[in-house]
């Protein structure tokens, strides 16, 4: 294995930005790696992970219990109304007892501050199957399915919705460290956290990237080589009327890909609500790689787990 994963064992993955453009290019390439079918054993062979859900998952879910398991590991899935947690016990009991029991912690909750705490007392590995904030897992499965397209061409990928949504936020850092030209086309109210941003731009500046924010959706998809978007309305939002009033015109449909470059893919993490962000002719149309990521899902969360759980030592 790469030296560059083996300094992230034992290391929490919360956020992309946890780690250095050199060690997300190694998992990417492990990434390839497992899809190619070039790595062969069970190295996890006798390691356990506690995998916690605070909200319903598909692809995360069976990713990373399927990822486990070609691995050697054995995956528990935990929903939070199993756990003590659900009746008040601390964040901080589960996580010490989690980890006299269990050799990482994979965490899918509401707010990004849960994992921070677990992280805090864990002495574990703990990561991010999904937070209100970020969503790094994901965006790791979306920059290898750009490359499966467009190798190491420096394409500009346009976001197109909730610039405030997780997806948003990783997806932005990500196209940072590969030296993207990242456009978020949202409405106002709804734009990436400034601090992600300032995050992104100082890291795409060190890559020949770019990061910009627009109000309006066809000036960030023009001449765009990748289009992404997430549902309008995620697991918790409460404003939902008003996203259902100011969100339509950021609909990612044939005339919106108009503008696009000629060669362009159209990109979402799913679950989509057809006829809202997307319509039914692109998300199933040609030019879509949803399943795509779908399936990459499996081969980064096989190369992320491999890299924070080190082998059982002899």
């Amino acid at each position: 294995m790469d030296y560059r994963l083996r300094r992230l064992a034992g290391r929490n993955l919360l956020s992309l930005t946890d780690i250095t453009r050199e060690e997300f290019e190694a998992l990417l390439r492990r990434s390839f790696d497992h899809k190619r079918g070039l790595v062969s054993g069970t190295p996890l062979s006798g390691r356990t992970i506690a995998g916690i859900f605070e909200k319903p998952s598909t692809r995360t879910r069976v990713s990373m219990e399927v990822a486990s398991t070609h691995l050697g590991a054995n995956f528990i899935t935990l929903p939070r109304e199993a756990l003590q947690v659900s009746r008040g016990e601390s964040l901080r009991d589960t996580a010490e007892v989690l980890s006299r029991y269990v050799d990482a912690i994979a965490a899918r909750v509401r707010r990004h501050s849960t994992l921070e705490e677990l992280a805090r007392w864990a002495e574990i590995p703990v990561i991010n199957m999904l937070s209100d904030r970020f969503h790094p897992l994901q965006a790791l499965a979306d920059v290898m399915t750009i490359r499966e397209n467009f190798g190491d061409r420096r394409v500009r990928v346009a976001f197109v919705g909730d610039g405030a949504a997780n997806t948003c936020h990783s997806l932005m850092v990500a196209s940072a460290m590969a030296g993207y030209e990242f456009a978020v086309g949202a409405p106002a109210g709804y734009w990436p956290d400034p601090d992600v941003v300032e995050a992104a731009r100082t890291v795409a500046a060190e890559e020949g990237g770019s990061v910009e924010i627009f109000e309006d959706p066809k000036r960030a998809v023009e001449g765009a080589q990748v289009i992404y978007t997430d549902t309008w309305v995620s697991m918790g939002v409460e404003d939902v009327d008003r996203r259902m009033e100011v969100f339509p015109p950021y609909q990612v449909n044939a005339g919106l890909l108009e503008l696009a470059d000629e060669g362009a893919i159209v990109m979402h993490c799913q679950p989509w609500f057809l006829g809202q962000e997307i319509t039914e002719e692109v998300a199933y149309g040609k030019r879509s790689r949803a399943f795509d990521q779908a399936e990459n899902r499996l081969h980064t969360s096989k190369a992320v787990l491999e890299a924070l759980i080190p082998p059982r030592k002899i």
